[in-house]
């Protein structure tokens, strides 16, 4: 269901600008996937149709990474050039959001949805287990944003949420053989249940809307897996979706971003140590050509 909340947020997301930003309205949100429809050309043929001028690319991971943010970033670039638009509007960046609050708010909102679902007496006794997709050790080693990041919006809903549950950060979805960054969630609930561990909840917190790492790698596989070590209660927690608190948000970053009249934030012009990509942390056209900050 990721279009499906994707186009849904986007949309309520207009309707609060339209209102808290009449100066640039009408405003109108475009999906571009990466590897699915509708595609990256598929957006930019619709913007240049209805004569868009000031395009906002607003990555909808909260936590930067060169392997989701990045590559969307770069396609896009690719895209605009080989689509001859590299003069049809004028760009700005929303690179990420990792610590924001009504993002922060969002996830607390989910966490205490689900922990009324655990039959305990004392909600304490379960353990959040915090789950991200996974990125190769040769992508952290080059100095990629991404798990700091992670790590910052774990820190932050904690202390939003402000219980003593025990909680650990897990990384999920591997694929191949190269290393990744470690403990898996797999590792983490096996041992958690060796532990004598009977109540998880894992939260989903680099996703924002339900898809299949959610819905079916960890509501199905990993709760089999949990049942198998013993866990008598595994819960997770929804996407954000259709959350209003979580809409608002979106919302409050571009207007914030309209308002500052900056291209991207100072820290997208900072490019891994080892990278050598061309289009890496550009922005074609920019909207507010002085405001441009070093690249590094």
């Amino acid at each position: 269901p990721i279009r499906k909340w994707t186009e849904y947020q986007g949309k309520e997301m207009c309707k609060i600008l339209d209102k808290a930003c009449p100066e640039s309205a009408p405003h109108k949100a475009y999906t571009a996937f990466r590897y699915a429809d509708p595609l990256t050309e598929e957006a930019l043929e619709e913007m240049k149709e209805d004569g868009v001028e000031h395009a906002i690319a607003f990555s909808q991971f909260p936590q930067w990474s060169c392997t989701t943010s990045g590559s969307s970033m770069n396609e896009l670039w690719r895209e605009v050039r080989r689509l001859n638009m590299t003069d049809t509007f004028r760009w700005s960046v929303i690179d990420r959001w990792p610590v924001h609050s009504g993002f922060v708010n969002a996830v607390v909102e989910r966490i205490e949805e689900r922990m009324s679902d655990f039959e305990v007496d004392d909600p304490s006794k379960v353990v959040v287990l915090f789950s991200a997709h996974s990125v190769p050790m040769k992508v952290v080693e080059r100095g990629d944003h991404y798990v700091p990041e992670v790590a910052a919006t774990v820190k932050k809903v904690m202390e939003r949420w402000n219980k003593t549950n025990k909680y650990i950060l897990g990384w999920q979805s591997k694929v191949g053989y190269v290393p990744w960054m470690v403990p898996s969630t797999e590792h983490i609930i096996k041992s958690l249940g060796k532990r004598g561990v009977r109540r998880v909840l894992v939260v989903p917190i680099a996703f924002t809307s339900d898809h299949i790492e959610t819905l079916f790698e960890i509501g199905e596989e990993y709760a089999e897996l949990a049942e198998e070590v013993g866990i008598k209660e595994f819960r997770f927690t929804e996407g954000l979706n259709g959350s209003e608190t979580f809409i608002s948000a979106l919302a409050d970053i571009v207007q914030d971003h309209i308002e500052s009249k900056t291209n991207c934030s100072s820290q997208y012009k900072m490019k891994c140590v080892t990278c050598v990509k061309p289009l890496c942390r550009k922005i074609l056209n920019p909207a507010y050509p002085k405001a441009i900050p070093a690249e590094i």
